[in-house]
Formats: C-alpha cells, structure tokens, sequence
C-alpha cells in the first residue's frame, strides 16, 4: 500500500525535523525514502508554498515529492482531490493529523495513521538503520571465523 504524507504536518511531528529549518523538507524525504526502500512501499508527499508549485527534483521513482503552488492552491486541497480520485482507495494509507483529510480519507475506506505516530516510526527506523553492533564494528565474528577455518581446512 503506498502512502499519501501531508509533509509539512509530519515535520511539525516529528522528533528531530522543526519547520523552522530551511531544509525540512529534504530531511523528511530522506527518511520517507529510507523507510520506502526499507518497506519497499511507494510514497507521494505533498507540502505547501512550492515555487512555482508543481512535482520537485527531490521526487524518484519510489517517492514522489510535490509542492502546492503558494497562489493557486494548498497541500490539503491537494490531498484530498488525491483521496477522491484514488481508483484502489482501500491500498492506501494516509499519514495526516488533519481531521479534515483523515475524514474525507476514512470516508474512501482507507487506512489513516496520525503524523505523530509515523514519525515516531521514520526516526525508530531510521535510527535502526545506522546503529550498528558490536559484532558489526569488529567486522566478522569468532564463529564466523572458526566456521572459514573448517570450510577451508577440509579442502
């Protein structure tokens, strides 16, 4: 099921993004991308206030990015003619904490998941991805080793 994100409500919930930062949306799209890859899920996240509005360089194949044009629209009208238009609305799921879109969302049946909860999910999973353990650091462990040593004994 691909996701529908209202970006800039997921930024003002998320631990580590702040909408006062000039690069907020880039910091979001890159977790959504990790987590696409991770969950090999598709992803349209829609922002207000682009210049001059439109589908942005920051979009590939799996994630599409796009921005509301500052004078002729808003992510949220955005999103909801996405949700009215959707041809499978029980595969998507939406991520907003805007009762507006969740309403107009769960009226096409689809899954909604507050913006709170799925950057509690982009950070856990993000964080997940760059730690690393101990075996890890040291490189290959002493089974590991022992277990070579046989393979390569027996020959």
């Amino acid at each position: 099921m691909p996701y529908l994100i209202d970006g800039h409500n997921v930024i003002g919930q998320t631990r580590g993004l702040s909408l006062e930062d000039p690069d907020d949306e880039l910091k979001l799209v890159r977790l959504v991308r990790q987590l696409c890859m991770r969950e090999r899920r598709a992803a349209t996240i829609i922002f207000d206030g682009g210049i001059p509005g439109g589908v942005s360089d920051l979009s590939t194949s799996d994630v599409k990015v796009i921005f509301a044009s500052e004078k002729h629209t808003s992510a949220d009208d955005l999103i909801i003619k996405r949700i009215n238009a959707e041809k499978n609305p029980q595969g998507m799921i939406v991520i907003t904490s805007d009762q507006k879109i969740a309403n107009a969302a769960r009226g096409k049946r689809m899954t909604v998941r507050s913006s709170d909860e799925f950057g509690k999910t982009l950070v856990r999973k993000s964080a997940a991805l760059h730690t690393t353990s101990p075996e890890k650091e040291k490189g290959v462990s002493a089974e590991e080793v022992a277990e070579w040593e046989d393979i390569f004994k027996k020959k």
